[in-house]
């Protein structure tokens, strides 16, 4: 298949990334690339429109990676008040626009990595063709997994960050109780992603001290070991590796866990030395089973933004 010049797009609720990129959906080569603040369009196909008001290319085709679930050929950004209409789009760009849930695109993005973006937190026994977990945490929770169907892995998208967190001891419980007090229902979103990381914050410190944002919780906790910071990241991070120990197990993912997104880079030590692993591998009599998951994290931050360009190439 000839190379093809694309449009891709990582749409989040705090930040999209757009590029224009040349392949064939197994090889993308990023020819333009721009970062975008949401809150600073009113919506999306002004963002889009400005980006190509800084480009001269002419583009074949476009995907957008979306975190909110597809409904045919519209979408509703999670956490973020957008309304993306695929047919919309494609007359402000003119060419065919696909959709595709942030973490789909993601996971048909794993496939580009170069080897050294991408870090073993535990080897586990890896099966070829067996099934693929790919999670992260960021603004929200996204979860995806790979199935092989013969030729190449397949795509499953979902919402499973929507899914019901479950205590695995007494603290989390209390943690949960709390959390119920003031949401409702408690989904692992709440809880493993940034906005989640300051409820556990807000949940250790128990009013004592400044609040933090997600960001100020983990330098204080990395950087200079910050009792209540280290505290709150530490029970973050096992929240963290129940929940995608309970997704890896859902589909058997010998074929390796990928956790992506915004944060798993930044608490890398805290992954790999941390309670993450016993969280993960905490599953009574599966427990054994649950260590040979590998588990690796994805050091490149574009991995949506290069699965919906091989997506668009692809098409």
């Amino acid at each position: 298949m000839p190379e093809r010049l694309v449009l891709g797009g990582d749409v989040g609720a705090t930040k999209t990334l757009l590029a224009v990129a040349a392949g064939d959906g197994d090889r993308i080569r990023i020819v333009r690339e721009q970062r975008y603040a949401d809150q600073a369009f009113p919506d999306f196909a002004a963002l889009v429109a400005s980006f190509l008001d800084e480009t001269s290319a002419r583009v074949e085709r476009a995907c957008f990676g979306v975190a909110g679930p597809i409904e045919g050929r519209r979408v509703e950004v999670t956490n973020f008040p957008w309304r993306i209409d695929a047919d919309a789009l494609a007359a402000v760009i003119g060419a065919p626009v696909l959709l595709a849930n942030d973490f789909a695109a993601a996971a048909h993005g794993v496939d580009l990595l170069e080897p050294g973006e991408v870090v073993t937190v535990q080897p586990g026994e890896p099966l070829a063709r067996a099934p693929q977990l790919v999670m992260g945490a960021g603004t929200g929770l996204g979860v995806a997994y790979r199935v092989w169907n013969g030729d190449r892995y397949l795509v499953v998208a979902g919402e499973g960050g929507h899914v019901g967190f479950a205590p695995a001891d007494e603290r989390q419980a209390d943690l949960w109780r709390a959390a119920r007090q003031e949401l409702g229902r408690v989904c692992v979103e709440r809880l493993v992603s940034g906005p989640g990381l300051v409820r556990i914050y807000d949940f250790v410190r128990a009013g004592a001290g400044e609040p933090r944002t997600a960001e100020e919780i983990t330098q204080a906790a990395l950087a200079s070991g910050d009792a209540a910071a280290s505290e709150a990241l530490d029970l973050f991070v096992e929240c963290y590796g129940a929940a995608a120990g309970d997704h890896a197990l859902a589909i058997l993912a010998r074929g390796g866990v990928y956790l992506a997104g915004g944060i798993a880079p930044k608490i890398l030590p805290r992954l790999r030395s941390g309670p993450f692993l016993a969280g993960f591998n905490a599953k009574g009599v599966y427990a054994d089973l649950a260590t040979r998951f590998p588990v690796r994290v994805v050091l490149n931050e574009r991995l949506g933004l290069l699965g919906a360009a091989a997506l668009a190439a692809s098409a």
